[in-house]
């Protein structure tokens, strides 16, 4: 089973993008942030007729918006951080059902933060305690589950193509490495560490300063996996492919591989 997960960074834009990466790489389970619509723009239709039959949708006008698509049942779909009272669509969660047993699965766009200092730096600190809070609870229900997305945080110095120029700058600042790290003490593990992996491995460029061409990027698309499925994981991995394209996300597909 392979479950991926991809900051589209507009589904309307990036729609085609998407049936195309999926019809050459038939995941089971795709996970998307930043859809930037609405529930009832949401393509159902036509992604159901790219074999993503169930569909889990929390979307938002303009802004943000996660989405589970799935060739798995789901069920017991949450939205939001539960006990965290937030305006912003930026958390779905589901469970599929699986020949191994059920999965939880929790896609997350987590909040960029902007700069240190600033309010929504400062949303961004409340936000993670919330997650991490939640999780919390979830991992007791659910022994197996995946914490996925858009974590706009490079959790190490490797995970940023300017450690030292950018330290203690936005996604990188101790305070949200320190999130990151309480995040894997709840029981979690980076699937993407698990293997050895090539050097300046990234999943975001910016769209500026030929940020792709000069490999001027940052590892922030994260899968962290349970412990109870550590040993279930085969293989992870970036694509790159889609930001080669025209007008691509300025974010790659990751995708987890279990046995």
């Amino acid at each position: 089973m392979k479950i991926t997960t991809w900051n589209v960074n507009s589904l309307t834009a990036r729609l085609q993008h998407v049936l195309d990466w999926t019809a050459a790489n038939p995941v089971d389970v795709l996970c998307l942030q930043e859809l930037k619509l609405t529930d009832d723009k949401f393509p159902l239709d036509v992604l159901r007729g790219a074999g993503y039959e169930h569909c889990a949708v929390f979307g938002q006008k303009t802004y943000n918006g996660v989405a589970i698509m799935s060739r798995h049942p789901l069920g017991d779909i949450a939205k939001n951080i539960a006990g965290f009272e937030d305006e912003h669509s930026r958390v779905i969660a589901a469970t599929l059902d699986t020949a191994q047993g059920p999965i939880r699965v929790v896609n997350g766009y987590f909040v960029n933060g902007q700069a240190p200092g600033t309010e929504k730096f400062e949303y961004k600190m409340s936000w993670l305690r919330g997650l991490r809070d939640y999780l919390r609870s979830e991992l007791e229900r659910h022994p197996s589950t995946v914490l996925l997305g858009d974590f706009n945080i490079a959790p190490e110095d490797r995970d940023s193509f300017d450690p030292e120029g950018l330290r203690e700058t936005i996604h990188h600042t101790t305070e949200e490495r320190d999130h990151f790290r309480k995040l894997i003490e709840l029981g979690l593990v980076d699937s993407f560490r698990l293997f050895e992996q090539p050097e300046k491995s990234y999943s975001w460029w910016d769209y500026r300063m030929l940020g792709y061409q000069k490999n001027r990027g940052l590892r922030i698309d994260h899968i962290l996996v349970s412990e109870p499925l550590k040993a279930q994981v085969k293989a992870c991995s970036i694509d790159r492919t889609p930001r080669k394209w025209k007008q691509p996300s300025d974010h790659a597909p990751v995708t987890v591989e279990f046995q």
